[in-house]
């Protein structure tokens, strides 16, 4: 995503918890491209890490909630401090960063905010409860932030991520391996293709950029009658293990 948005007439700071991780990209036609430290891990951690960074944030037009945490599996197996930590990163923080930069970005009756809320909002799958409640809740707060702000310069978009071919997509196939019928390969999508459709959909102003193929459907689906997605869980989904 930092590449694609690098490719524009921008300033691009990538939010991260260890900026010495960062892989450097293309500056393409960016202005600047560069890591800054953000810890997403409490809410004093974000407090800090913004203060720390100050003025050299500048005036943020578009703010990308990108940042994410997976744990999967049966429930009662998962360590209850993982999931309190996952919904920090994945919905507080979402929220705590929105509020700090709405505020400016209402001065100035400008700017765009983008928050990654996966398939998963959508599709409720066994071994996922903990994930998908805290994408749901973005997909819930972006909709009514969205409804919120319609009046005004300022704009949210939601991202229905699919499987992308990622770090994160291979922990998540891992947790649902013992459990789901080939759960490999799952993310199928390249991340570049993924990411040049997300910043085409801030340069459109779109309110949400969602996926075609398999999660399109399944995303249908979701809307539908909840027996189908019961009988479609209940035939990909062995609590016992395969």
């Amino acid at each position: 995503l930092v590449e694609e948005l690098a490719k524009r007439d921008v300033r691009v700071l990538a939010g991260m918890r260890d900026p010495g991780a960062f892989e450097a990209v293309p500056a393409g036609r960016a202005l600047e491209v560069r890591p800054v430290r953000i810890d997403l891990s409490s809410r004093d951690r974000v407090g800090s890490s913004l203060d720390e960074l100050g003025s050299d944030l500048g005036d943020v037009g578009v703010l990308v909630n990108n940042a994410g945490l997976f744990e999967g599996g049966r429930l009662e197996e998962q360590d209850l401090d993982l999931i309190y930590g996952l919904v920090q990163v994945n919905l507080a923080a979402m929220i705590h960063l929105s509020h700090r930069f709405l505020k400016e970005m209402l001065r100035r009756d400008r700017g765009k905010i983008v928050n990654n809320a996966s398939i998963a909002g959508y599709v409720h799958f066994p071994g996922s409860a903990a994930y998908s409640a805290s994408k749901a809740g973005v997909v819930a707060f972006s909709e009514s932030l969205r409804r919120e702000v319609k009046d005004t310069g300022v704009s949210v978009m939601h991202l229905v991520t699919p499987g992308v071919d990622t770090d994160m997509m291979d922990a998540t196939e891992a947790a649902y391996e013992p459990y789901v019928k080939d759960a490999s390969g799952w993310g199928h999508n390249d991340p570049a293709e993924w990411a040049e459709k997300v910043v085409k959909g801030i340069e459109d102003d779109d309110d949400i950029v969602g996926p075609g193929g398999p999660e399109a459907l399944a995303k249908l689906a979701s809307r539908g009658p909840a027996a189908v997605m019961d009988l479609v869980a209940g035939f990909a989904f062995d609590r016992e293990g395969k």
